[in-house]
């Protein structure tokens, strides 16, 4: 990953703008796919800087601008990682695997069983890249309102 620096809870983060625009231009290839829509709609500047304060921000920049981000907090004996968004020209570059390998590092420095995420049912290509970097599939859920699945929940272990 030579001249990327995965930087987690960066002191002093003041780029919340590129963080927002990072996100925003990852997650827009869901509009119209995925039903409901993300919460990434909904996310303010507010609200993110809220998120980055209760939870784990890994950011990784390569020449000092940032290119990809993940969210991360423990949830019972996992560390549910969220908000996994790389820079389109930036995919494929192994950027998303360096993010969680940071977190199965931070899960088992802290003692938990492994990685937990979700990922839409609908959003195929994002199945195959997790199972890819060795997470299975644990089970399913519904958002409210909805009575068939929406979301699937992938597990790794340390």
């Amino acid at each position: 990953m030579g001249g990327n620096v995965i930087t987690i809870n960066p002191t002093g983060f003041s780029d919340w703008l590129a963080l927002m625009r990072l996100l925003r231009q990852s997650f827009v290839y869901m509009d119209g796919v995925i039903d409901p829509p993300s919460s990434l709609q909904r996310l303010s500047l507010k609200r993110l800087k809220q998120k980055a304060a209760g939870e784990d921000l890994y950011i990784v920049e390569r020449d000092h601008v940032l290119v990809a981000c993940l969210f991360g907090c423990r949830k019972g004996d996992w560390y549910y990682v969220g908000k996994l968004a790389v820079d389109r020209a930036q995919r494929r570059s192994g950027l998303a695997r360096a993010l969680i390998d940071a977190a199965m590092q931070h899960a088992q420095e802290t003692g938990l069983k492994g990685v937990a995420l979700q990922t839409r049912v609908e959003l195929r290509n994002n199945h195959r890249s997790f199972r890819a970097m060795g997470f299975r599939l644990v089970g399913a859920s519904a958002h409210p309102g909805y009575d068939r699945a929406t979301s699937l929940t992938f597990r790794k272990p340390v």
